[in-house]
């Protein structure tokens, strides 16, 4: 990302750091756990070169952000209010919003509760769905044999064990979830899956010899860098409000999403191998009844924007200039 322009800026109280390339109407661009702004470099030239300002935070508690040590500070709300915050301090009044994993978790609640900020999203991986029917760490499975592995990232264990060994937690992590690993079924490694709490979370997930190719060593080595540098708690601390984002989210429970909408996801994304999953996305029109498109990427998996590049970068473009 060389030519890219890297700033801090002050945003709802906190320092956030950004990276931005190109002149035009804004896309901000959410990162996922455990990512940083790094994880669009393959979105940042091609948006500006398409006449956009791509602008890809690191998102609180992330890369060179800030991360407060309040852990109740980390809900959805509050992300949001830093992107709101954001586009306030750029003088811009709107933005399209995309995001990959939790950063799509709050792009969607961006333009449910903003959509007078946030004029139009772009969803990978994660769907938009109506709220639960309960608390997650109640919905959760969590046994004397195993948890969901929500449950053990909430765990004091967990930020000592991901922070033991930074490259190779990043390592397995990455390719476990990867579209590399082959066709997933319920016995593949999953790093969001099901927890064993007879072993330690990684000794579930095998080690690469070495990094797919969508990913190259420099790549992997910013990643680890960056994370061995911050550690993971104010990633970690996402997860904690789990439970308070179900709480938040009845305020605008059955709104539903007005703006235009895309929807992307990679066949082998560790998110459909979720019961009942396939059939939430079937009804994200439901809830999203300007839903422009729902597409299933072939061979990719969790982490699309840099699995799929091309593919993501020629759907979102296209998108973006139906927008006007």
């Amino acid at each position: 990302m060389a030519s890219c322009t890297q700033s801090i800026v002050m945003t709802n109280g906190i320092r956030l750091h950004i990276v931005e390339e190109g002149r035009g109407p804004i896309v901000l661009l959410l990162h996922g756990f455990p990512e940083t702004s790094y994880a669009w470099r393959n979105q940042l030239p091609v948006l500006a070169a398409a006449g956009f300002r791509a602008i890809a935070p690191d998102l609180r508690g992330y890369g060179k952000s800030d991360s407060p040590s309040d852990s109740g500070t980390y809900t959805t709300l509050d992300i949001v209010a830093d992107l709101v915050g954001l586009l306030d301090v750029l003088g811009e009044p709107q933005a399209v919003v995309v995001g990959n994993d939790w950063g799509a978790t709050i792009a969607w609640q961006a333009v449910q509760v903003r959509p007078d900020r946030f004029r139009a999203v772009v969803a990978l991986g994660v769907p938009l769905m109506a709220k639960a029917p309960m608390l997650p760490s109640r919905l959760f499975p969590n046994n004397e044999e195993a948890w969901f592995y929500t449950h053990y990232f909430c765990a004091s264990s967990a930020k000592d064990e991901l922070e033991a060994d930074v490259k190779s937690t990043l390592k397995r992590i990455y390719f476990n979830a990867s579209g590399d690993i082959g066709e997933r079924n319920e016995n593949s490694p999953n790093p969001f899956s099901m927890v064993s709490k007879h072993r330690q979370y990684l000794a579930g997930l095998p080690e690469p010899i070495q990094m797919p190719a969508w990913m190259t060593e420099q790549d992997f080595d910013i990643f680890v860098r960056t994370f061995e540098r911050t550690g993971f708690q104010g990633a970690l601390n996402y997860y904690l409000n789990l439970d308070r984002n179900w709480q938040l989210q009845g305020a605008f429970d059955g709104v539903t999403v007005p703006t235009p909408a895309l929807y992307m996801v990679g066949e082998r994304d560790t998110g459909l191998a979720i019961p009942g999953m396939k059939d939430i996305i079937s009804r994200i029109p439901q809830l999203a009844p300007n839903l422009r498109g729902s597409y299933t990427i072939p061979d990719a998996g969790h982490w699309l924007q840099q699995e799929a590049a091309e593919t993501v970068n020629a759907s979102l473009i296209e998108f973006l200039r139906t927008l006007g």
